[in-house]
């Protein structure tokens, strides 16, 4: 019990490292915008091919959830390969726009996260 209370009271008091250090929040911000450019130096079919089902649904039941095959049809849809991406998972149609959005969002959070570091004066 007493490990619970310890982890409860961890989770409450995280703090994001980028919040607090400058060079995290550089860092963070070249992985962000390095992300993209990644994926668009893979092929569109990279994850295609692969042989394990990381599916819970489908590896023990063999039913499809809404899930399946959005990580497919995302590298489909970053390659501008519309109807793949659709057949992998109609959902893309939406999700993709969102993961968009919310990239933009950190994206924007960290460069003003950058501004406030960049406006603080250090004391030695």
């Amino acid at each position: 019990m007493v490990f619970l209370n310890t982890y409860i009271m961890a989770l409450i008091n995280f703090v994001n490292p980028a919040t607090k250090y400058k060079w995290f929040n550089t860092l963070w911000i070249i992985a962000i915008l390095l992300f993209p450019v990644l994926l668009w130096l893979m092929p569109a079919d990279y994850f295609d091919h692969g042989g394990v089902e990381i599916c819970p649904s489908k590896a023990f039941f063999n039913i499809e959830c809404p899930g399946c095959g959005l990580t497919r049809a995302t590298m489909h849809m970053h390659h501008i390969d519309w109807q793949e991406a659709i057949y992998f998972n109609t959902g893309i149609m939406f999700i993709y726009p969102a993961l968009v959005i919310v990239w933009g969002w950190w994206l924007y959070k960290a460069i003003l996260r950058q501004k406030k570091f960049a406006n603080k004066i250090d004391v030695i």
